[in-house]
């Protein structure tokens, strides 16, 4: 049996939470495998609307394994606060959620880092969520983090105390205030012996073993494939790997294993925070598309820059990626359109036309070029299948699939989970 993995093909805010969800019954074990509190996985089913940060979105699912794997940074004051939320669901997370202990944990002085560092760039902000994520990596990579593991060590306090020290060092330079610090570790120390309740396992043997027992896998993917640390809009990107092959490294699982890989991208495109932005409307049309797709950060609040759909930068996504199965988000929010504009090309500052995202597309500004379509401008409130949508919107399907050279295999054309359409 192979591990498929779902992955967001912009810049996060996809809509895979939800994806997710619906396709968690074809499977025995949904893994989350990057990222931390800074993912905002919205989901909607019977009237209700849940965000997840941290815990894999098949959590609604009781037959379903949920795997927070090593690749994860974790908030251990902000996974308590998810688990108080489920409660209400009467979810047994006892029985069906799992976490590495080789994920790393944020701890309080990350977040002051965050600020810190955010702060001192002045104009030039990246626009971090300010949740650790960044210093967290950081320590990482540095080899000075704490992780899950680590917790239930004799040595746990003298090790975190080790580590603050470093930060406290890092913050002085900055001359950042740490008044809150006190009160911020008293929570943090009290969501820690919650965190010992929890079943912390060695991940990578159970998603092996599943697998090698026939289980279906899903790894799922946090923000997007254009944040990715490597191959994003740098320095405009988050501190992980977002693509396929951080799947791999973030769940402890050989390239040979991987399965399909499904590619969720938006009928149009949203960045939150800073960086490169090619298709973004600066005009009344952004500000309607804002306003139709209630498109505001699930985890920050920010409002979300918005665009029409850009697919140099799809293409890329799809080919770093080996992405073998698109689905169409939020399809709907183009109803209050007559024209839909398709972002086909760039024009470069010497006057080159590309199709694909060059180095210069992070260092310089790029102009697109768009092919603009009659839109369908009628609402798709009642539509239960492909056969009843507008010939502009099954128009508009075809030809981004013809474009992007993979099938479109699914498309919502709103938010609940029955708002989703199979072709």
């Amino acid at each position: 049996m192979k591990m498929d993995v779902l992955l967001g093909l912009q810049w996060g805010d996809e809509g895979k939470g939800k994806v997710v969800d619906y396709l968690a019954p074809k499977y025995n074990v949904v893994a989350r495998f990057q990222g931390g509190p800074n993912a905002g996985h919205t989901l909607e089913f019977d009237g209700i609307k849940h965000v997840l940060h941290q815990i894999p979105s098949g959590i609604f699912r009781e037959n379903i394994n949920n795997i927070i794997g090593n690749g994860v940074v974790l908030d251990p004051v902000v996974l308590r606060k998810e688990i108080d939320g489920l409660k209400k669901f009467n979810l047994n997370y006892q029985k069906n959620l799992f976490i590495s202990k080789k994920a790393t944990i944020i701890i309080p002085t990350h977040k002051l880092l965050d600020a810190a560092y955010e702060t001192s760039r002045g104009v030039n902000k990246i626009g971090s969520t300010l949740k650790g994520i960044g210093p967290t990596y950081q320590d990482k990579i540095g080899r000075t983090a704490l992780r899950v593991g680590d917790i239930l060590s004799p040595d746990f306090r003298k090790k975190y105390d080790s580590l603050v020290e470093k930060h406290k060092s890092i913050l002085a330079f900055y001359d950042f205030e740490m008044k809150d610090l006190p009160s911020l570790e008293a929570v943090f120390f009290e969501s820690i012996e919650f965190f010992k309740t929890l079943n912390l396992i060695d991940s990578e043997y159970e998603i092996n073993e599943q697998i090698q027992q026939g289980q279906k896998v899903l790894a799922e993917g946090a923000q997007g494939s254009l944040l990715d640390i490597d191959f994003g809009s740098y320095p405009f990107v988050t501190s992980s790997s977002t693509m396929t092959a951080g799947a791999c490294t973030g769940l402890g699982v050989a390239p040979s294993v991987i399965g399909e890989v499904l590619g969720i991208f938006k009928a149009y495109c949203t960045r939150v925070g800073s960086g490169p932005f090619p298709t973004e409307l600066f005009d009344n049309d952004g500000e309607r598309m804002r306003k139709e797709g209630n498109e505001f950060g699930s985890t920050t609040g920010r409002p979300r820059r918005c665009g029409w759909i850009d697919l140099p930068a799809l293409r890329y996504s799809i080919m770093i990626n080996g992405v073998t199965q698109l689905f169409m988000m939020k399809g709907d929010v183009l109803n209050i359109f007559d024209e839909i504009k398709i972002c086909t090309h760039y024009e470069l500052q010497d006057g080159t036309r590309v199709d694909r995202l060059t180095y210069e597309f992070n260092e310089q500004d790029v102009k697109p070029i768009y092919k603009t379509v009659k839109g369908w401008n009628t609402s798709l409130a009642h539509v239960t299948s492909y056969a009843e949508f507008p010939q502009e919107l099954k128009d508009y399907v075809e030809l981004l699939e013809g474009e992007l050279q993979v099938a479109i295999k699914m498309v919502s054309i709103g938010p609940d989970r029955e708002q989703t359409i199979i072709r």
